[in-house]
């Protein structure tokens, strides 16, 4: 059986139970370990039996430090490193003064349930050795955290053989349900950053509406937007991963728009609006996070030519780095530098409509010619290529090989529901709508989801 864990808390094993259950019980006594409204339980050394070797784990969430304290307790030397740039797990154990054995087995142990290829520059490392020598050096390594992502670490602990284990180690989280509303002064990228919107949650909510709003043209000062999102969440608060946002609405001079999320039966969320059509379209309008629109479709003043010539797309001014993401699903067709549109992708969805990227500073990780893309991945990063005056995305849409204007061209739903599933829709739509109105008076939602440890033995 899986067993469940607090993120705050590892306990070293390989120094014993017993030393475990006595260090917490001194912790515990010393007050360290306190709540206001829960009396403190001393445990006497003929008190300890099989079923009380071990902290409860919903004690240990009261107190940030109890790793660090339970160790001390125990005798154990713990040392912290950083990963740094062009780091390798092997290099930094080795300049830990890990001989090249051990690194090696510790190194295989963690393989096994995690990519080191992943490693993150500050990512960190805890080392905790046992016993200490006579003069307070440390000896012999004892185990190996190391945190991946909020709520999920990796632990490796020696063995009595000498060999390392490994262990996958989720932590328990609640899932919360956050309401948020705001005035748009400006644009609704500010207007849901100041209400401190999570970035990820923001960057969903602006692709949502991409579909049905001209960012550039369609917003006035006044208009406004609501929100209610789903997080897991970690007992000591951080976020682990945004769920879905179950309810999107913009009013725009009056007029609202909404959309709700629904989860289909393959385990996935789509949204709809309230008659249950489906939200996202073959293409995405516009196709880059927070940016403004600088330049239409049709004739204009080229800025470095000089002369009037018609311009067979959009650019949306943004600052170099920012993100593009692919319009709709397709296929890669070119990712090359081309002539006066610098850094270049051409997407192909299905046999009627392309897209194109112009001027972009670099492309995304993955990104080549022949390769599959989804709808919102992102496939480069603003930039100002080839001919350009300025950071900033040239966008196109093609339909036959022509081009035309994106801001205008319609697009079909890509879903509608109907019969008992438009029922079920309509059904979790006013689910929806009354945990929103109740989170008018109640900050969240919550429902605990239990945390689970997987063991890998080389």
């Amino acid at each position: 059986m899986p067993k469940r864990y607090s993120p705050s808390i590892f306990l070293c094993g390989c120094a014993g139970s017993l030393i475990g259950a006595v260090s917490a019980a001194l912790i515990a006594s010393a007050g360290l370990l306190s709540r206001p409204d829960t009396p403190q339980t001393l445990l006497s050394i003929s008190s300890l039996t099989p079923d009380t070797l071990h902290v409860e784990t919903d004690i240990a969430k009261w107190t940030g430090n109890i790793t660090g304290v339970l160790r001390a307790a125990m005798g154990l030397a713990v040392e912290t490193v950083s990963i740094q740039k062009g780091d390798t797990l092997a290099n930094v154990l080795v300049d830990s003064g890990l001989d090249n054995t051990t690194t090696f087995k510790v190194t295989q142990a963690i393989h096994k349930i995690f990519n080191l290829r992943h490693l993150r520059e500050g990512q960190k490392l805890e080392l905790a050795y046992e016993p200490l020598g006579t003069n307070g050096e440390a000896t012999t390594l004892s185990k190996i955290n190391m945190e991946i992502s909020p709520g999920h670490l990796v632990s490796v602990s020696r063995q009595v053989d000498g060999s390392f284990a490994a262990h996958e180690i989720i932590a328990e989280t609640y899932s919360k349900f956050s309401r948020v509303t705001g005035t748009i002064s400006s644009s609704l990228y500010e207007a849901a950053e100041a209400e401190g919107v999570p970035f990820n949650v923001l960057t969903e909510m602006v692709r949502l509406f991409s579909y049905d709003v001209d960012f550039q043209r369609d917003i006035r000062p006044g208009d406004s937007f609501a929100l209610m999102y789903e997080q897991d969440i970690t007992d000591d608060g951080r976020p682990v991963r945004t769920r879905a946002i179950h309810l999107a609405r913009m009013t725009l001079r009056g007029k609202p728009l909404k959309f709700y999320a629904h989860l289909h039966e393959d385990g996935e969320f789509e949204h709809y609006n309230e008659k249950g059509e489906g939200v996202r379209k073959a293409l995405m309008r516009t196709p880059v996070n927070g940016a403004r629109l600088t330049s239409n479709f049709g004739s204009r003043k080229h800025p470095i030519l000089g002369y009037t010539r018609m311009h067979k797309g959009v650019d949306f001014g943004a600052p170099t780095g920012t993100p593009v993401m692919a319009a709709g699903d397709g296929i890669i067709k070119k990712r090359a530098r081309w002539g006066s549109y610098g850094n270049y992708v051409r997407i192909r969805h299905g046999s009627n409509y392309e897209t194109a990227y112009g001027h972009l500073s670099r492309y995304a990780r993955g990104i080549k010619t022949g390769s599959r893309v989804k709808q919102g991945e992102i496939i480069g990063y603003v930039g100002m290529t080839g001919g350009a005056t300025g950071p900033h995305l040239h966008y196109e849409i093609l339909l036959n090989n022509k081009q035309v204007n994106p801001m205008t061209i319609k697009f079909p739903a890509s879903r509608k529901l109907n019969g008992v599933q438009l029922a079920q829709f309509q059904k979790t739509r006013l689910e929806i709508e009354r945990k929103f109105a109740a989170l008018d008076t109640s900050s969240d939602l919550a429902v605990v989801r239990p945390g689970v440890s997987k063991k890998f033995q080389k």
